[in-house]
């Protein structure tokens, strides 16, 4: 199985999400890799300083992480595509069609949508370390979902 995380510049949101997910495939044994990629990210860019400091927290080291835009990704290859926002999702879908049964957002992939709202992961970007811990907090929500949700399709 290969997993792609997308939002907007790969330096927050879904390189956080990358490095939380690898090391959640690991510990529970799960044969996956795991990608992620921005829509408007500038290629080869360092993830922000407060990520990589709440991502220690979480025993995650995302400080050799650098971005990749989405087209210069490897998108069509994944089986799954999560966004951290809805406006991600619709972005994706209108750059790659082809794939839009594999598009959802991080939320509503792992089932913590309430009635089609509150999909959106909210950018941590120029705010302070609250707000990146926030964020970190709901992408591992989402990811403890969908790690039950991979075991329990046997994608093993």
């Amino acid at each position: 199985m290969k997993i792609m995380f997308i939002c907007t510049g790969n330096i927050c949101r879904s390189a956080m999400a990358e490095g939380m997910m690898k090391k959640k495939i690991k510990e529970n044994n799960i044969k996956a890799q795991v990608f992620s990629c921005g829509i408007y990210a500038q290629t080869g860019e360092e993830p922000t300083n407060h990520a990589v400091e709440v991502m220690k927290q979480y025993n995650v080291d995302i400080t050799a992480h650098r971005a990749t835009n989405i087209r210069d990704s490897k998108i069509k290859e994944m089986d799954v595509i999560l966004c951290a926002t809805n406006s991600h999702k619709q972005n994706v879908k209108y750059l790659y069609p082809e794939l839009k049964e594999k598009i959802y957002t991080m939320k509503e992939y792992a089932g913590l949508a309430k009635n089609g709202k509150d999909l959106d992961i909210q950018d941590p970007w120029g705010y302070d370390r609250n707000v990146y811990q926030h964020c970190a907090e709901e992408i591992q929500e989402s990811l403890e979902k969908i790690i039950e949700k991979i075991k329990k399709e046997e994608f093993l």
